[in-house]
């Protein structure tokens, strides 16, 4: 897609025209349809097949990657349903999950599976200060997925958000609000796990 926009901004008016905003299938569509002039130079041909190469490609790969899509999600139903019906979980947070956990009893408990996850609580409390920082070790993959999972409820779940004005009010920073939504969000998910193995 960049080398797409870089060929098109690179061409007349036309191109750099089609080049600005976002590139929506009827917009690659026309790209790919376009046909030059009879007086187009050697340049605006060549130019003009590239461009409809790469805008075909770009529509097969947005379309292999819905396949993709649909395919994991249907694994994930099968292998572990009540994710799926979980606020702001997705099939590819789903299914990142469910590697990470693996298999009844790699986590013995919700907090190892946090700990997995990197949504453990560190204590970084220093004097009269009590508080706890974000682990930055474990799963990556998994916590972002976890990430992903608690952006949406932040910004979509009304019970989420009540949690931030709440904690907001007590003092909390985003990022320590952050930590504590991510090993809710572990916990969660461990326990669905662990309901959709037995």
């Amino acid at each position: 897609m960049n080398r797409l926009r870089a060929l098109l901004l690179t061409g007349d008016e036309a191109d750099r025209t089609l080049s600005r905003g976002s590139l929506t299938c009827e917009r690659l569509a026309h790209i790919a349809r376009r046909r030059g002039p009879r007086d187009q130079t050697r340049e605006q041909g060549v130019r003009r097949a590239e461009a409809r190469r790469l805008a075909l490609a770009v529509r097969a790969v947005g379309r292999d990657l819905a396949d993709n899509k649909a395919q994991l999600a249907n694994l994930v139903a099968d292998l572990a349903p009540v994710l799926l019906a979980k606020h702001g979980v997705g099939p590819v947070s789903a299914a990142q999950a469910i590697v990470s956990w693996s298999h009844p009893g790699r986590c013995r408990n919700e907090a190892a599976y946090a700990a997995l996850a990197g949504a453990s609580p560190i204590p970084a409390s220093s004097g009269r200060i009590v508080r706890h920082r974000l682990n930055r070790g474990g799963d990556r993959a998994l916590n972002r997925a976890l990430h992903d999972i608690l952006l949406t409820r932040w910004r979509t779940c009304p019970r989420t958000q009540a949690y931030v004005t709440r904690r907001r009010s007590e003092g909390k920073s985003d990022p320590e609000i952050r930590r504590c939504l991510k090993r809710y969000i572990a916990r969660e998910l461990y326990r669905s796990l662990n309901t959709a193995a037995a």
